[in-house]
Order: C-alpha cells, then sequence, then structure tokens
C-alpha cells in the first residue's frame, strides 16, 4: 500500500495566481525590486556552464582577465561584438577552442 498522496486536483490560472497572492511569504516584486536587483552576467553564466575557472575561461578564448572579471561583476558590460563572441562560445565551446588553434588546456 503506499502513502503517496492521490493526484492533485487541477488548479486553473486563476487559482493558482488567488492561491500565490494568498501566501503571505511570496510577494510580487515591485518595479524598485527589479531595479536593485542583480542579474549574473552571462559571461558567468557561460564560464560556469563550462566548469571552468576565470582564469582558463580568459586564457582559453583570449579573453583579457580583468575585461573578465569586470563583466562578471557588473563593473563593465561586453559590448556587441564581445556579447557576439560569448554567444559563439556557448552555442560551440569546443569549435571556438579548435578555431583558437586549441594552444590552451
Amino acid at each position: 500500500m503506499s502513502n503517496r498522496p492521490s493526484n492533485p486536483r487541477p488548479m486553473t490560472a486563476q487559482q493558482i495566481e488567488d492561491a500565490a497572492r494568498s501566501d503571505s511569504d511570496a510577494h510580487p516584486l515591485t518595479p524598485e525590486d527589479l531595479r536593485r536587483m542583480r542579474r549574473t552576467p552571462r559571461a558567468k553564466l557561460i564560464r560556469r556552464s563550462l566548469g571552468l575557472t576565470q582564469e582558463e575561461f580568459a586564457t582559453r578564448y583570449e579573453i583579457p582577465i580583468g575585461t573578465l572579471r569586470d563583466w562578471e561583476q557588473g563593473r563593465t558590460e561586453p559590448d556587441q561584438p564581445a556579447r557576439a563572441y560569448l554567444k559563439i562560445i556557448a552555442r560551440d565551446p569546443e569549435g571556438v577552442r579548435k578555431a583558437l588553434g586549441a594552444k590552451y588546456g
């Protein structure tokens, strides 16, 4: 005999929203909340998904370490060409590594 509860009844979108709004711990974010929240920079997400340290990522993809740190810490934003390069790294990290000559670990 299983102690698992039976399948819950499906809820409508309105019921879900009403339940969420009635939860005192679940307040919707205000525009002010969104302005002060920091997003994780894309470079950091890509680097972490590859399991690389900042130094390894910077060396492998020929990005100055100071530039990478500035991006990751939100001091500066990558310009459009750098964003395009990061997108290519995210889609094909080994292809970029090979294109650069695979001279880096």
